[in-house]
């Protein structure tokens, strides 16, 4: 059996389409690689760039501890205040 011109030509087409669907492949491979390697440095980058605390965020910060730990203490009386009324003492 010998080859005829037209399956000559199929196996070129064929071997044609196959390494144009590789180089689709390959350029799909490096845009996705290239979108997530851009990404991950803008991560990077923004989670490096924190603010410095300044006086006044340090003030807000100390402010929501005593109100915390002053807020505790209230609800502490209150509990003290509900066993006094009950007979209770601690």
């Amino acid at each position: 059996m010998r080859p005829t011109v037209r399956s000559a030509c199929r196996l070129s087409v064929s071997a044609g389409h196959q390494q144009a669907t590789a180089e689709v492949a390959t350029v799909k491979f490096i845009e996705t690689t290239s979108a997530m390697l851009v990404v991950s440095a803008m991560f990077f980058a923004l989670s490096a760039c924190q603010k410095q605390e300044g006086p006044a965020e340090r003030a807000g910060k100390e402010t929501d501890k005593a109100v915390e730990k002053v807020g505790q203490q209230i609800e502490k009386a209150g509990e003290n205040i509900q066993d006094a009324a009950k007979g209770n003492k601690k």
